[in-house]
């Protein structure tokens, strides 16, 4: 037998059951603590000991007056844009304008060869001659067979061929009238003439070209550019109210960018039904563009801002104090205690540096303008340049901010 005793499985060393606590305890408390720490929003959030008051840039609501505009890309649009074409076929034999240039109403641009024309409109006159004199003949033996008639010397029935005859003649001669006035106009329509005022574009043909009234191109293309129009898109929500003012609000055109102002000038009309795929309707407004200034090019993309209405003597605050979140837009208005409310508030137009508050602000309410990063309903404040407290250092400067918007 052996001396050494058999090893069993309780004799093993076993754990201090104190160790196993302990861990569960830290673990809980562990556990605990971060709930803490993210635990609670707002007032409950910001009322922790220690955490320092936020600085920030408070300023005081004020009244002013805020404009009510509508702002748009829109095209610029000519009233009138023609692609001149020969209304006869000939040939080409002068060009009488320059490229770009600005042409009046009838101005005379090319010259159609006229020899043609001149011709068909002499023979036209030569038939209304040939005929004119039948008539005459035709009705001075009208008037003697009527003479016979009267003696009975004549059969009735000779009287009334006459009669249609002369009736025949007349209807040519109206006819030959016709010819001789076509030809006249054709001989007219050799020189091509601008239809109106405008800028005449590149030329589209050169002396010696055969042009016909199908060429689709033309000999060149007159676009009206003073006055001109601007087309642009406005919401369907925005209707009634630019409806309700009627054409004649200021519209202000600027270049690409939107930084220059480019003309001015007044709405005119809306289109006569709303798009359904972008709920807008379309708008023009029309500027005065003198060829000295030239402001305006047809076709060119400009920012359009409208002057629809003005709201007088509302709150107002920078547009730097809107916060937007789950609540809607909110501002943080800085209490007597120097502790920030978060406040709902209905926003009104906007000029790019304030914006208009139509409901949820007073005059004289402190709202946080600057550092709002980071604040919660309930969080404590100090204004830039003091420490928070009604009592403290920058205690004296929110008062006297507050009594200063009052």
């Amino acid at each position: 037998m052996s001396d050494t005793a058999p090893y069993y499985e309780d004799d093993r060393p076993r754990r201090k059951p104190w160790l196993a606590y302990a861990l569960v305890v830290l673990g809980l408390v562990a556990v605990a603590l971060i709930g803490k720490w993210f635990a609670g929003a707002g007032a409950q959030k910001n009322a922790r000991s220690g955490r320092p008051a936020a600085a920030v840039s408070a300023v005081p609501v004020g009244l002013g007056d805020m404009p009510v505009e509508v702002n748009a890309i829109g095209t610029v649009t000519p009233i009138d844009s023609a692609a001149v074409r020969s209304q006869l076929s000939g040939t080409v034999f002068a060009i009488l304008f320059k490229e770009g240039q600005q042409v009046r109403e009838g101005q005379v641009i090319a010259q159609i060869d006229p020899r043609p024309y001149r011709l068909s409109l002499s023979q036209a006159e030569g038939t209304l001659a040939k005929d004119m004199a039948q008539l005459n003949s035709a009705k001075l033996d009208l008037k003697r067979y009527e003479t016979l008639a009267s003696q009975d010397s004549v059969a009735r029935q000779t009287l009334d061929t006459q009669r249609a005859t002369v009736g025949q003649l007349e209807g040519t001669v109206a006819a030959d009238r016709a010819s001789v006035g076509t030809a006249r106009l054709n001989l007219q329509y050799t020189a091509v003439k601008a239809p109106f005022s405008g800028r005449i574009g590149l030329r589209q043909v050169s002396v010696g070209a055969f042009v016909t009234p199908s060429d689709t191109a033309g000999i060149a293309t007159v676009t009206r550019t003073d006055p001109i129009d601007v087309a642009f898109t406005v919401p369907q929500g925005q209707l009634n109210a630019i409806a309700a003012k009627g054409s004649g609000l200021p519209v202000i055109a600027y270049d690409q960018d939107g930084k220059s102002e480019l003309a001015k000038g007044t709405f005119s009309t809306f289109d006569n039904q709303i798009d359904t795929t972008t709920g807008t309707i379309k708008a023009k407004a029309r500027f005065a563009n003198p060829a000295a200034v030239k402001a305006l090019f047809p076709n060119q993309f400009v920012n359009v801002k409208m002057l629809v209405d003005t709201l007088h003597q509302v709150p107002v605050v920078p547009v730097s104090a809107l916060r937007h979140g789950a609540p809607g837009d909110f501002v943080f208005v800085v209490q007597p205690d120097n502790k920030v409310k978060l406040t709902v508030v209905k926003v009104g137009p906007s000029d790019g540096r304030n914006t208009a508050i139509l409901g949820g602000l007073n005059k004289g309410q402190l709202v946080v303008a600057e550092g709002a990063d980071g604040l919660d309903d309930g969080s404590s404040v100090r204004l830039a340049g003091g420490k928070g407290g009604p009592d403290g250092p920058g205690g004296a400067e929110n008062k006297g901010k507050r009594k200063a918007a009052q």
